[in-house]
């Protein structure tokens, strides 16, 4: 199942990042099974703006935690970050780019493409 993932454009999964290593399975990719329960499945540059939005729902995705092999994260990271955290954040307006071709296709679970595409990391360097 992990090695014929697909993402949200319908293509083969490309790994999110590897430094950080990022996902549920700490592999580079926003790979996710059923035992996934936050469903790590959008890959993310995240910015100040998400960083701080998250730490104020309890998620502190800034402080290191070496129990859970966390250096944390700084603005520009890429992130396997829970599909509903960022819908959360693009409801409120701060959701961090999207890299569309390293989001699982599990994502479309929760999230719509025009959303994902809203956001695309390409559509942000562009601005």
């Amino acid at each position: 199942m992990l090695h014929n993932a697909l993402n949200v454009l319908g293509t083969a999964l490309v790994p999110c990042s590897y430094d950080p290593l990022t996902g549920y399975f700490r592999d580079g990719c926003c790979h996710t099974d059923e035992h996934d329960q936050g469903s790590h499945v959008v890959c993310a540059k995240v910015t100040p703006e998400f960083l701080d939005f998250s730490l104020s729902r309890g998620n502190d995705l800034i402080t290191p935690r070496r129990e859970f092999r966390f250096a944390g994260l700084k603005a520009g990271d890429r992130w396997c970050l829970c599909a509903l955290r960022w819908k959360e954040a693009f409801d409120a307006g701060v959701a961090p780019p999207v890299v569309l071709a390293s989001t699982h296709a599990r994502a479309l679970d929760f999230l719509t493409l025009a959303q994902l595409q809203s956001c695309a990391h390409d559509a942000a360097d562009r601005s």
